[in-house]
C-alpha cells in the first residue's frame, strides 16, 4: 500500500477523475510554485473505482481554486490546517475567468491579437455557460 504523509497546512484535492490530475496541476500552475506536491494517480475508492489524488503544502492564501470549479466540478476540496481538515469546500462558478478556456471562434481579437487574454464571464449558471469577453462566443462543459 502506498503511504504519502499528511501535510501540516495546504489542500487536499480528492476524487479527482483518474488521469486528469496532471491536468490540474498545470491550470493551478504548481510548477511556477514552490512547494511539495503529491500527485496520487488511479487511487482504488469504492464510489468511482479508480481516482486520483493531488496534496499540496502550501499558504492558503497562494493558490486560486476557483479554476477547479470550472474542470473538475465534482471533485473535493480539504483545507488543511495544523494537520487537520478545517473545510470541505464547495466549489462554486468563478464569474469571470482568465486564460483557463480558450475562444475558437477566428474572427476573435483573441485569434488576432495573440498577447491578449483570454476571458470568460459567466453567463448562464444554471447551465454553466460562459461567452467571451471580446467576441461572446459560447462555452459550456458540453462544447469541452
Amino acid at each position: 500500500m502506498l503511504n504519502v504523509g499528511k501535510i501540516e497546512e495546504g489542500y487536499v484535492l480528492d476524487h479527482i477523475k483518474a488521469g486528469k490530475s496532471f491536468a490540474l496541476y498545470e491550470h493551478l500552475q504548481l510548477a511556477k510554485l514552490d512547494y511539495p506536491v503529491a500527485i496520487i494517480k488511479n487511487a482504488k475508492s469504492n464510489k468511482m473505482g479508480k481516482k486520483d489524488i493531488l496534496k499540496i503544502e502550501c499558504d492558503l492564501d497562494s493558490i486560486d481554486l476557483d479554476v477547479l470549479a470550472i474542470i473538475a466540478p465534482n471533485i473535493t476540496v480539504n483545507t488543511i490546517k495544523d494537520g487537520e481538515i478545517v473545510e470541505k469546500k464547495e466549489l462554486t462558478l468563478p464569474r469571470q475567468i482568465r486564460n483557463v478556456i480558450r475562444c475558437h471562434n477566428p474572427r476573435c481579437i483573441t485569434s488576432i491579437e495573440q498577447e491578449l487574454p483570454h476571458v470568460f464571464v459567466l453567463a448562464d449558471e444554471e447551465k454553466k455557460i460562459y461567452r467571451c469577453k471580446y467576441c461572446e462566443e459560447k462555452y459550456s462543459e458540453s462544447s469541452r
